[in-house]
């Protein structure tokens, strides 16, 4: 026995989890937690529990809401059963197993029928759309061409006024075949540039010719 306890003393394990029985429950401690017979804190002996206040309106309606909820999962569940119930008996039965498999045959039939219908009606709506998605560019850009054109023979027209307008200036140019008559011009029609304007342009002091 003594060696017993000196191979105990040199385990790791407790001696009490050793010697327990197998249906004993051990239930060891935890640092930091109290167990439930262990008396209440100094700090919390006058503590009292009050219970949230409860409004008796709220109450009421909360009541007659749970009644309604009761009734309507009650109906729902009977509902259910029963479908089960004659679900199971047909299937039980056996008397309309081959209805069943004929009706579901002609409904799979109706269903791949109404498909390749609904598809040859979308491809035909989405060959309508690419077909007016195809003139609305085109006639974008017939429309957009046009202004281009547009735009360019207005460009040349400017050009052209331009031009004219260029060559009736170059008129009064001066060059070495007009100079003379224009320096005799200028001296027989003197003209007086120094004068001052206001802010609204007009000549308010001009100096004379002497």
């Amino acid at each position: 026995v003594a060696d017993m306890f000196k191979v105990i003393a040199g385990r790791s394990v407790p001696a009490a989890r050793l010697l327990a029985p197998r249906s004993a429950v051990l239930v060891e401690p935890v640092r930091g937690r109290k167990s439930r017979s262990d008396p209440v804190a100094k700090s919390k002996e006058d503590r009292i529990k009050v219970p949230p206040p409860v409004d008796p309106v709220e109450m009421v309606v909360l009541k007659e809401r749970f009644s309604e909820y009761q009734l309507i999962m009650k109906a729902l569940r009977l509902e259910f059963k029963e479908e089960v119930l004659r679900k199971k008996y047909e299937e039980e039965t056996g008397s309309l197993a081959e209805e069943r498999a004929r009706q579901e045959a002609e409904e799979h039939r109706a269903l791949m029928e109404w498909n390749d219908q609904e598809n040859a009606r979308l491809l035909r709506l989405r060959i309508q759309r690419i077909q007016r998605e195809k003139e609305e560019t085109e006639r974008k850009q017939a429309e957009a061409a046009i202004i281009r054109e547009q735009k360019q023979q207005e460009l040349i027209k400017a050009k052209e006024t331009e031009i004219l307008r260029l060559q009736e200036e170059a008129k009064n140019f001066i060059t070495l075949e007009n100079l003379d008559q224009r320096i005799e011009e200028a001296l027989d029609n003197p003209k007086n540039y120094n004068f001052a304007v206001d802010k609204e342009g007009r000549v308010v002091k001009q100096t004379i010719l002497l």
